[in-house]
């Protein structure tokens, strides 16, 4: 299963959570500039917990060096891949965390929960010279404190069904159930870290984003985290990929759906492409929102309705629905 958005639309940028994420691929470029030294750059600034339990190991660092590496690890990825994936999943959920937290409390539980997945894996794995990097035990927080705040959102995910494309929205609670179910299963049957993954940080980060939520809750918004959340301006613009539900029943020649805009898009113009889930078919059309449009004006579109009985493409209606803070 691959995520590709939620529903859940955020009011205000997220500033911190983009910029971890622009801080992580600037990182990521000078971990893949070293060159012949890279191995020793991660066993410098990665997890590494023998480093914490063999004297003779640990006396080759400062104590500025073994600390700054518990926040550092998280910062450097494996692979291209591994850094895709990690960035994907935080793009998704963390925007809609800050935008509940403030930008500067969520920074503060992003690099908590970081830590937190970091010392559980350290105390798990007390003596292992393999080093652990990357932003998957924070980003693990960011997805637990998402499965408490927004249970009823859903995930717009891709399944891959041999070579066809099959979009459906997942509760995000059987979703993030699901992703924890499976770290849960791979750690219990794969052993600490015997496949180079850290499974327990993810478990431990999860359950750290859980329980902050409970401290962070209490925390009143002061004068920086009122103001960084104040800083960032409201969105815009709503996803440019939006799936359309398909009524249930036998088809009518002509379909009726509704489309969501903002009012800047409804004012200035816009561009969506849109999937119609026919049965087992997956249409997609590209559809252009008119400068001026207002809400519930009707937009058709000619033969992407469903078919009749003798086979004749009835039309697609689309019903524009102008809103600044709905759930798209």
């Amino acid at each position: 299963m691959i995520p590709i958005r939620d529903t859940v639309r955020s009011r205000n940028y997220p500033v911190v959570n983009l910029s971890l994420i622009g801080i992580n691929i600037f990182i990521f470029f000078i971990q893949m500039s070293q060159g012949p030294g890279l191995e020793r750059f991660i066993y410098t600034y990665g997890l590494v917990p023998a480093r914490f339990s063999t004297p003779y190991i640990s006396s080759h660092f400062t104590l500025i060096q073994q600390l700054f590496s518990l926040i550092s690890f998280m910062f450097l990825h494996g692979s291209i891949m591994h850094i895709l994936g990690n960035m994907w999943m935080l793009y998704i959920f963390g925007d809609n965390v800050e935008d509940r937290l403030g930008s500067f409390y969520y920074l503060i539980f992003y690099l908590f929960c970081g830590l937190a997945s970091g010392l559980f894996h350290l105390v798990l794995n007390f003596h292992s010279p393999m080093p652990t990097i990357g932003a998957s035990g924070a980003i693990a927080g960011v997805m637990g404190a998402y499965f408490i705040l927004y249970p009823h959102a859903k995930i717009l995910t891709l399944i891959p069904i041999l070579i066809f494309p099959w979009f459906v929205e997942i509760p995000a609670v059987f979703f993030l159930g699901l992703w924890f179910f499976m770290q849960v299963i791979n750690a219990a049957s794969s052993g600490a870290m015997a496949t180079g993954i850290a499974w327990w940080a993810h478990i431990g980060g999860f359950v750290c984003g859980i329980i902050s939520l409970k401290f962070l809750n209490v925390l009143p918004d002061g004068s920086i985290a009122g103001g960084l959340k104040q800083a960032s301006l409201k969105r815009k613009t709503s996803p440019r990929f939006q799936v359309l539900k398909t009524p249930s029943g036998r088809p009518e020649p002509d379909g009726y759906q509704e489309i969501y805009v903002t009012p800047h898009e409804a004012a200035a113009g816009a561009k969506k492409m849109i999937n119609i889930p026919w049965g087992f078919y997956n249409r997609f059309y590209n559809v252009t929102i008119p400068p001026g449009t207002r809400d519930g004006m009707l937009l058709r579109l000619k033969g992407a309705g469903p078919r009749s009985p003798e086979g004749h493409p009835g039309d697609l209606f689309l019903k524009v629905r102008v809103n600044q803070t709905s759930m798209f």
